[in-house]
């Protein structure tokens, strides 16, 4: 029943698309969203820049959850769900969409002409969209699967604008949107702002934005010493995020003892049980907005995720590469660059190995080379008012107070 009502859901998207290309469109009108709903990302942090920055247009949330709303509204600004008289009427009127991954981050039916600036969600180490030609996301973009593309129409259409940081980013992006460079904008990424805030100024933006539940993890992670924060990347198996022989006793022990805790944040795609409870392992809703508590924290552990990228452009932080997987992640994925090569932190090849580095401590940061990848992935955007960039690249502070 769900499968045939998810069908028909579809259906009748597909039949409203072409009519949305009829409505008239206006650039004072800007609307903003996220993947499933969610109150994150660049859109986020760009759209709350857009409040305050641009005062002659209307700045709008738009959501598929009623709590994002409610969070949003009860800011002061304007946000309202896609099936509401509202949220119809300013998706279909405005000329310009923000949007961190796809026109489905609103709503892909609604798009018609509007003009999309896809901020995506950091810089890639993988192929990704039509780079990709191998792994199970190649049943979508390299053999065009029938049933796979019709429930993932949203990837296929091509935005007006994409955020990058670099030459070389724009040359990947432009291959694996199928784009043309000069509609790439070497700006950074908005999200990055809270990394480059003095921790009183993170405190001020968590206290007047953040949700009850960010503010809780805030107030809990900052009794202890050191905090690390695990954040493995997703597999496309959908497969448990943690390794075999990853005994979450024995990590809550040896970060107890160091009166130390670790925040457990899953990929927002990957499921993983919560059942048990730990005194110094704090387990993460996939949706949580990460980047107002990564300041917090000390030491990332990841995998192969590009949050490495965001995370190393704090200075005094420490990274620990855990890739107990390497050779069947890489062979199962496609890399857009030599991953050693361009990767900074202590590697680790085993569970044994990252408690060790834990209890001693092992995993001070090579500050030259720490400086060097940032040169070379985020070049002169390693430095930029990433929001700022982006609206006067698309013109859209010209007329604002």
């Amino acid at each position: 029943m769900k499968s045939i009502i998810k069908f028909i859901a579809y259906l009748l998207c597909y039949v409203f698309y072409p009519i949305s290309y009829f409505f008239p469109r206006t650039d004072k009108i800007l609307v903003f969203g996220s993947y499933r709903g969610a109150f994150n990302d660049n859109s986020k942090y760009l759209f709350l820049y857009s409040c305050k920055s641009i005062k002659d247009r209307k700045i709008v949330w738009i959501s598929t959850k009623k709590s994002t709303v409610c969070h949003i509204r009860n800011l002061g600004y304007r946000a309202y769900h896609v099936v509401s008289l509202k949220g119809l009427y300013y998706a279909l009127r405005s000329k310009m969409w923000f949007v961190n991954s796809y026109t489905s981050d609103i709503a892909f039916c609604l798009a018609g002409k509007a003009k999309v600036v896809n901020l995506w969600h950091g810089i890639p180490m993988k192929t990704i969209e039509f780079g990709i030609t191998k792994g199970d996301l190649a049943k979508r973009y390299v053999e065009k699967d029938f049933w796979d593309v019709f429930f993932h129409p949203a990837p296929f259409r091509r935005p007006d604008y994409m955020v990058s940081t670099t030459d070389f980013f724009d040359d990947i992006f432009s291959e694996s949107f199928r784009i043309d460079k000069s509609q790439c904008l070497q700006t950074g990424c908005p999200r990055n702002r809270m990394l480059k805030m003095s921790i009183e100024q993170v405190d001020e933006f968590v206290c007047t934005y953040e949700s009850q539940q960010t503010k809780n993890i805030v107030n809990r992670i900052r009794q202890y010493k050191t905090v690390f924060v695990y954040m493995p990347t997703w597999r496309d198996s959908q497969a448990d995020c943690f390794a075999n022989g990853f005994d979450l006793n024995v990590l809550n022990d040896i970060v107890a003892q160091q009166d130390a805790c670790v925040l457990m944040k899953p990929h927002a795609n990957t499921f993983i049980s919560k059942s048990v409870e730990y005194s110094n392992l704090f387990f993460l809703d996939g949706n949580v907005d990460m980047y107002c508590i990564l300041p917090y924290t000390h030491v990332l552990i990841t995998d192969y995720s590009s949050v490495i990228y965001d995370y190393i452009l704090m200075p005094e932080k420490s990274v620990i590469l855990f890739h107990y997987d390497y050779e069947e992640y890489v062979n199962s994925r496609e890399f857009i660059f030599d991953l050693r090569d361009n990767i900074v932190g202590k590697k680790v090849h085993s569970f044994d190995e990252l408690l060790s580095t834990i209890k001693n401590a092992d995993y001070e940061m090579d500050e030259n080379l720490r400086q060097r990848v940032i040169d070379k992935f985020w070049g002169k955007t390693a430095t930029y008012d990433s929001c700022y960039q982006i609206l006067e690249k698309l013109s859209l502070l010209s007329f604002s107070s």
